[in-house]
């Protein structure tokens, strides 16, 4: 349906009743939401599949390319979010269900979608938020969740949360992971080799989707040794 939509729309020689008629066939909301459960999909199917042990998995191809919109990016997206702020309760053009559903919608933000709804569900209509205020908000919103995820993962673990954040600081300032530090991590608790083992392994397991996150697309050398 996507791929039809655009070719529909590369015609620039259609009527107003042309264009009605396509609308009426599948409105643009309906569009929209069938884009928002497809990549929720595969969004869901990738995070399944971030040691890529699924071989059905591997081989899909989500077609990502036909759910990115040239009109759309970020830069667009915070715009709208401080346009929804600076608009009185109930007399917004665009929705909080609509600006997420758009977001949704898109293939650019599939990593990022979740987070940004988030933050937009903490947004009041009428606070009369700027882009930058916007921005900035967004940035603390987003280091406190990613906080509060190395806290509980600490604990989780028996780690202290500053010795886990430097462990996470120092990969991520390298861009390289060395695991002689992640045993020396671990080093204080004082664990036979088996369990520390086992503790290193399901540590990484829970890292490595923050990690990815942290590095917004650039490769992490040695990284992968603990995707298999």
């Amino acid at each position: 349906m996507q791929r039809l939509k655009i070719q529909l729309d590369q015609y620039t020689d259609l009527t107003s009743e042309e264009t009605a008629s396509i609308e009426r066939v599948i409105p643009q909301d309906q569009l929209q939401a069938f884009r928002g459960v497809y990549l929720g999909i595969a969004r869901d199917l990738r995070g399944k599949n971030d040691n890529g042990s699924d071989p059905v998995v591997q081989q899909l191809d989500f077609e990502l390319v036909l759910f990115a919109s040239a009109v759309i990016d970020y830069d667009y997206i915070m715009a709208l979010i401080a346009r929804y702020s600076q608009q009185e309760p109930g007399k917004q053009k665009m929705s909080r269900s609509q600006l997420i559903a758009l977001i949704q919608s898109d293939a650019k933000f599939i990593d990022e979608y979740e987070e940004i709804a988030a933050y937009i569900n903490t947004l009041k209509a009428g606070e009369a938020l700027n882009e930058k205020e916007i921005r900035r908000g967004f940035e603390i919103f987003k280091n406190e969740r990613n906080e509060s995820l190395v806290a509980a993962m600490a604990a989780t673990y028996g780690l202290e949360t500053a010795v886990l954040q430097s462990f996470i600081d120092g990969i991520m300032e390298r861009m390289i992971f060395d695991g002689e530090r992640l045993n020396d991590l671990f080093a204080p608790l004082g664990l036979c080799w088996k369990v520390r083992s086992q503790k290193e392994l399901a540590l990484m397991k829970e890292l490595i989707p923050l990690l990815h996150k942290l590095a917004q697309g650039r490769e992490i050398s040695g990284l992968r040794v603990y995707e298999q």
